[in-house]
């Protein structure tokens, strides 16, 4: 019964410590396109037609229609400008407060990309996007540092020397910020940035999502070899694109999970299996010092059936309730963690569904079948007569 129970107990116990790292390393992709890809210039590492190596590239605003009319199963397109660079910071100025912070030229369509969540005002739209309008939108880092707890909506930021007005304040949607920290950003409309900050008929890299049921990594190399072509780039080039796939991680996350809960499955099984022999075991000696009553049994009418589903019936009350102990301490285990709250960027919420208890609820009726079944054949086998015999 032991073995039984600590079979079951394990079972959920990884089950639910793997839910909880699945909802945890989820978490992080909260509000994130899944279904999307990035991809940014290098310097190029390989000569191409008459062109040196070390070459310096950019995208441009052609690009953007390029990608939209030439490649297959790309839903959005949406370019990006970075002041300084990547992981680049500029100093911010309000009034005379000052702060460094990560400023962006984007789209509106990139609140389908990333995971952003709108807590004040608004983002910047298609209008602002058309007229060039100088308006931004902070981080809360930001409004904490420059604004120091006031309202910040209808309030200027100096930006290089360009006054910017802010229109609305966001918090980061995921745990994870892929490498940045997204409240310490200020995005402005991309046509703003362009003439704002002389890059005009510049990209620097691109977010790019694919339509429902595309493959990332094949809309990926076909972006590549579209760039190469039109920047005159050779398409074996290993430097010159650098890019991100989330498909593809997203893909890798759901497949470890997978094969963290086979691995519970895997344990629970075999651990469960060892403990069901240990009652099959048990119920051979029972039924051994039982052999006089199945003789006296059997000799006043008793039926086969009788004498099977009494033993079967008792291997099953045994496994079901050393399961059903397993079972409980197993949830226990699990509102104990929950309780204390041990949450971060890699693990929240442990958990097993119902269906998991309904798979190891029938998983536990069936080793008890198994259990009994063996001892009750060979408790039918025995002679009657014999049996009477028995001391």
């Amino acid at each position: 019964m032991l073995g039984v129970s600590w079979g079951i107990f394990l079972l959920i116990a990884v089950l639910g410590m793997g839910k909880g790292l699945q909802n945890g390393t989820l978490k992080g992709f909260d509000g994130w396109a899944t279904n999307s890809m990035f991809i940014w210039t290098m310097r190029t590492s390989m000569p191409f037609e008459g062109f040196k190596r070390g070459r310096r590239i950019n995208f441009h605003n052609a690009d953007i229609d390029a990608i939209k009319q030439h490649i297959e199963g790309v839903e959005i397109v949406a370019p990006r400008l970075q002041l300084g660079g990547w992981r680049g910071s500029n100093n911010i100025v309000y009034k005379n407060k000052t702060g460094a912070f990560n400023v962006y030229g984007d789209i509106p369509e990139i609140l389908q990309i990333e995971a952003m969540r709108i807590i004040d005002g608004r983002f910047h739209h298609h209008r602002d996007l058309r007229d060039a309008n100088k308006v931004c939108v902070i981080g809360t880092k930001v409004r904490n540092v420059l604004f120091d707890g006031t309202d910040p909506i209808g309030e200027y930021i100096k930006i290089q020397g360009v006054y910017f007005r802010v229109v609305g304040v966001f918090e980061p949607k995921a745990s994870s910020d892929m490498g940045e920290s997204k409240d310490a950003a200020i995005y402005i409309p991309f046509s703003t940035f362009q003439k704002a900050f002389n890059s005009l008929d510049m990209v620097h890299w691109f977010s790019i999502t694919g339509e429902p049921g595309a493959q990332v990594s094949e809309i990926q190399d076909e972006v590549k070899l579209l760039m190469a072509k039109r920047l005159k780039v050779d398409p074996k080039d290993p430097m010159a694109f650098g890019s991100w796939n989330m498909q593809e991680m997203f893909q890798q996350m759901n497949m470890l999970f997978i094969a963290i809960a086979g691995l519970g499955w895997f344990v629970g099984i075999l651990t469960l299996i060892a403990g069901v022999i240990g009652v099959s075991n048990i119920m051979m000696v029972i039924i051994k010092e039982r052999t006089k009553e199945i003789g006296i049994r059997r000799s006043i009418g008793a039926t086969p059936g009788n004498i099977t589903g009494q033993i079967v019936l008792e291997a099953i009350t045994l496994t079901f309730v050393a399961g059903a102990f397993g079972l409980m301490a197993g949830i226990a285990l699990l509102e104990l963690v929950n309780s204390l709250e041990l949450e971060g960027d890699f693990f929240a919420s442990p958990e097993v569904d119902l269906s998991v208890a309904l798979v190891a609820l029938s998983v536990l009726i069936f080793s008890g079948l198994i259990a009994g079944y063996i001892p009750a054949r060979k408790a039918l086998r025995i002679n009657t007569v014999d049996a009477l015999r028995a001391e």
